[in-house]
């Protein structure tokens, strides 16, 4: 069951947000993905927020999320919040963006006082640049199907008259958290979905999965041998980070600066797979524990 009453976990600082409730000031930001794909996010936190503490859940069992059914992806999102609050976290960075299509709608109505961060594909950002009018945006399935980001393509095409070309990237961001993000196979599979856009004119690449910015190197790779324009790719990790500054400041939930910030991650998977992750996509060595998360489809 879950409780839209927002959990007070340390009798310290304690802010009013709206209405009834309250957050702590000095809890941590709480940030989730379905896998290690959000440590692309995490990065830019860390870089923009380094006096705020941070806790990091990849929900490396549930992969892959991207072929899950909304009502399903809804409720194991319901439960990572429950786990992050129940941690004190202050907010929460849904650091996926086929949760964020899913869930995050559900999340605000069922705590409306407590601030959140999603990730959407960057379509805004990639139709201001694109000189053709054409960008292809790389996502998984859930995210291209789902409601959300039908409505954000339809708003934004209607406001620029830039074409997308929606593109699937079915099992890419199993390579990710496989840490395969050199092979062959990757390779093979980026041109796959890569070219084909490229071919029929987009100028601008919308990374529409937090997993896919650790495999960059390789789609610049396949830019190059496909074509000789210059092809922009859009990436929102830094404007999520930016966002969340914002929010803190907004809310008055900022640390104060002179705090050193700390991380730990939670991991639904073997706990030495997001512990190499981190130490193989960021340099560092938090401490990382697995768990077990249990959700209730609705």
């Amino acid at each position: 069951m879950f409780h839209p009453a927002i959990k007070i976990i340390n009798v310290t600082s304690l802010q009013p947000v709206h209405g009834n409730a309250t957050i702590n000031v000095n809890g941590p930001i709480g940030v989730f993905d379905s896998g290690i794909g959000g440590l692309s996010v995490l990065r830019h936190i860390r870089s923009y927020l380094p006096h705020e503490d941070l806790l990091y859940l990849a929900d490396t069992d549930f992969m892959p999320i991207g072929s899950k059914p909304e009502h399903v992806i809804v409720a194991r999102s319901l439960a990572i919040a429950e786990f992050l609050l129940a941690r004190g976290a202050k907010t929460l960075v849904l650091a996926c963006n086929t949760a964020t299509a899913a869930a995050i709608k559900g999340l605000r109505e069922l705590y409306p006082d407590l601030p959140l961060v999603g990730v959407e594909p960057g379509l805004k950002p990639a139709a201001a640049q694109s000189q053709s009018r054409i960008v292809g945006v790389l996502a998984t399935e859930r995210t291209l199907d789902s409601a959300k980001f039908d409505q954000l393509r339809a708003q934004i095409s209607a406001a620029t008259n830039v074409r997308f070309l929606p593109q699937a990237c079915i099992g890419l961001a199993d390579q990710v958290e496989k840490g395969a993000l050199d092979s062959a196979e990757t390779a093979a599979m980026i041109k796959r979905y890569v070219a084909p856009l490229l071919e029929q004119g987009a100028d601008t690449l919308v990374l529409g999965c937090t997993h896919y910015p650790f495999v960059q190197p390789l789609i610049d790779a396949c830019i190059r041998e496909t074509t000789d324009r210059p092809i922009a790719i859009v990436d929102t990790g830094e404007a999520v980070a930016r966002q969340l500054q914002r929010l803190l400041t907004q809310h008055q939930l900022e640390r104060q600066p002179d705090h050193t910030g700390t991380l730990e991650g939670f991991t639904s998977g073997p706990e030495s797979a997001l512990t190499g992750a981190f130490a193989k996509l960021l340099e560092i060595q938090p401490k990382v524990t697995q768990i077990s998360l249990q959700h209730q489809p609705t």
